[in-house]
């Protein structure tokens, strides 16, 4: 008989998963002491929605984080922030499909073309469902470059979760009108990890970066 031995996992990952457990340990005793508001769907719905899309861009930080600035340990935490982001998205569609339209789908498909914010929630929970499903090494290895291709989607996924938090607030992110501070922060920092990707931009900060390494290195 094998002995159980526990994964070893980098500091990041350790951190990504507590960090996720806690806001569930939050979420569910703020239910259980009734500390959600007074409108305790709605108070756990949006929580739940915002973990989801904090959680996705740090995901998104992560290859650039690697790749850009040679922060390899965070590539190590990516899956496990992905992970976490599609399970409290699965939580926040739950909430709302289950207890706010009590699963009633047909005023919730009368609703969808009247209320952008159920669109582009949709649109990033189907995206994340098959990113979460491929997310193992095994996947990897079975989708080989279409792996990366299909992966590339959680871009998508972000920016359709930034205007989804806008709309869902009653903002505006065009015409910068309504509560839209947060989601416009959000929607910067996933424009910015999105122009990280592109060759010159990567090439020209790592380019920068070498060299203030290599100054302080000569100083030293």
């Amino acid at each position: 008989m094998k002995s159980f031995r526990f994964p070893q996992l980098s500091p990041l990952q350790y951190l990504a998963h507590l960090t996720a457990w806690a806001l569930v340990a939050w979420l569910v005793l703020d239910a259980l002491t009734g500390n959600l508001t007074v409108n305790p769907i709605q108070a756990a719905e949006q929580r739940t929605g915002r973990y989801a899309i904090y959680f996705l861009t740090l995901s998104l930080a992560c290859t650039p984080l690697n790749t850009v600035f040679g922060f390899r340990q965070a590539i190590t935490a990516r899956r496990a922030l992905g992970l976490y982001a599609f399970m409290f998205a699965a939580a926040h569609f739950l909430i709302f499909i289950g207890l706010d339209y009590g699963f009633d789908l047909p005023i919730l498909l009368l609703d969808v073309g009247t209320k952008k914010y159920i669109l582009a929630g949709g649109l990033a929970l189907l995206i994340l469902i098959p990113l979460a499903l491929t997310s193992s090494k095994r996947w990897m290895k079975r989708l080989g470059k279409n792996w990366k291709q299909l992966h590339r989607l959680v871009y998508l996924a972000g920016v359709a979760a930034v205007f989804h938090f806008a709309w869902a607030k009653k903002g505006d992110l065009f015409s910068l009108q309504g509560d839209i501070g947060m989601p416009v922060f959000l929607g910067l920092i996933v424009v910015l990890l999105l122009a990280l990707r592109i060759t010159a931009v990567r090439k020209a900060i790592s380019g920068f970066r070498f060299r203030i390494v290599n100054r302080i290195s000569s100083r030293g």
